[in-house]
């Protein structure tokens, strides 16, 4: 049983053979983002609105709801914009969401403040990465 413990821990990770060391480098990948997100956000062009939006939000509003009242892309549905890889995003919403952690609709972690892009300002959550 301890190298088991020593090659979860990193210790003994070139010991334990090819799928320790498999699974080293999965989880090294899992810590710095991954390669896809399940990502949500709210989109809206003017700041007065994601205001309002990020109010709603501390205010304990489920992500959802607020997307749906506040949001001005084709993610109006919840804000779901599905699994999302590295690279199909514009720079600092992919920055924000890969830095995010996973959470969830009900209890979600977003970024506060917006994150301004080319297309306005999001609130953006993760619900998902690999």
């Amino acid at each position: 049983m301890p190298p088991k413990k020593d090659a979860k821990s990193g210790k003994d990770a070139g010991k334990g053979g090819k799928k320790p060391a498999a699974e080293d480098k999965s989880a090294g990948k899992e810590k710095k983002g991954g390669n896809a997100v399940k990502v949500r956000h709210i989109l809206c062009e003017k700041q007065g609105k994601i205001t309002e939006a990020m109010e709603k939000l501390k205010a304990g509003q489920k992500f959802p709801e607020v997307a749906a009242a506040y949001s001005e892309d084709k993610a109006r549905q919840g804000g779901d914009l599905g699994w999302q890889i590295r690279g199909a995003m514009v720079g600092p919403f992919q920055d924000a969401a890969f830095a995010l952690p996973i959470s969830t609709v009900n209890n979600p972690v977003y970024t506060d403040p917006p994150i301004k892009t080319k297309f306005g300002y999001h609130i953006i959550m993760v619900e998902g990465k690999k």
